[in-house]
């Protein structure tokens, strides 16, 4: 299918955290929840939320990890058997992803993550969304919606760096199921306990791989402890 964008605008029940051991690579709940394992990962993310870190780093950081979540999300993409004709071997055997994918970065937070996608997703496009959270009512106004009108059968991959109440997500996956697609992961560098309920509760169907869990919520709405906003984090703040 062909993909056009346009320029106007996990897995189960999420009520509780029960880990089971399914790979030494993840901790799974009873959700489609999916939080790396990984010391190396666990180092990024301290560093992340140090707020000492420049942003120069803290782009640098949120790549490195976004790529190592976008290996484990797709652990098990759909292959083609085919060969490769290597220095050595004529026909070697090798597999092929075919699959297209549709990556979809939330702004402006998301442009820190999609470029790491990109580069481990073989066949992809990418269009933009535009979520600003309301700081009153701190639910998400849509300001941009850059998807093709119908998404029947595309595969797409959510790029948000935090997934605090879950609106954002939310409103995020209901523009594109509203437009046909079902297969949905999204990519968090950290979610809140909070906002796993509340997103798998949504849609239970909806794949969600994060590099850390955080407890709770503060009065404003910020994942505690969090990183503070991502945004600001990453590109530094807007102008006013």
């Amino acid at each position: 299918m062909e993909l056009g964008c346009g320029s106007a605008l996990i897995w189960g029940d999420a009520t509780a955290i029960r880990e089971k051991t399914v790979a030494p690579a993840y901790r799974f709940t009873v959700t489609q929840l999916q939080v790396v394992d990984h010391p190396l990962i666990a180092d990024a993310i301290r560093q992340l939320r140090d707020e000492r870190t420049p942003n120069a780093d803290f782009l640098r950081l949120a790549g490195e990890i976004t790529r190592y979540l976008a290996y484990e999300a797709f652990r098990t993409v759909p292959v083609v058997q085919t060969t490769v004709d290597t220095p050595v071997m004529k026909n070697a055997p090798a597999v092929r992803v075919e699959r297209e994918y549709l990556i979809v970065p939330i702004l402006r937070a998301g442009l820190g993550m999609s470029p790491a996608v990109q580069a481990v997703l073989p066949r992809h496009r990418v269009c933009l969304m535009g979520l600003r959270r309301n700081e009153e009512t701190l639910q998400p106004d849509l300001y941009l919606d850059g998807l093709p009108e119908r998404l029947d059968g595309v595969s797409v991959v959510i790029c948000d760096p935090m997934l605090a109440t879950g609106g954002s997500l939310i409103a995020a996956i209901e523009l594109l199921k509203s437009r046909g697609a079902a297969d949905i992961t999204a990519l968090v560098l950290i979610a809140s306990q909070p906002g796993v309920d509340v997103v798998s509760a949504a849609h239970p169907d909806v794949r969600i791989a994060a590099a850390a869990l955080d407890p709770i919520l503060n009065d404003v709405g910020y994942i505690t402890p969090g990183l503070g906003d991502a945004g600001d984090r990453l590109f530094g703040p807007p102008a006013r």
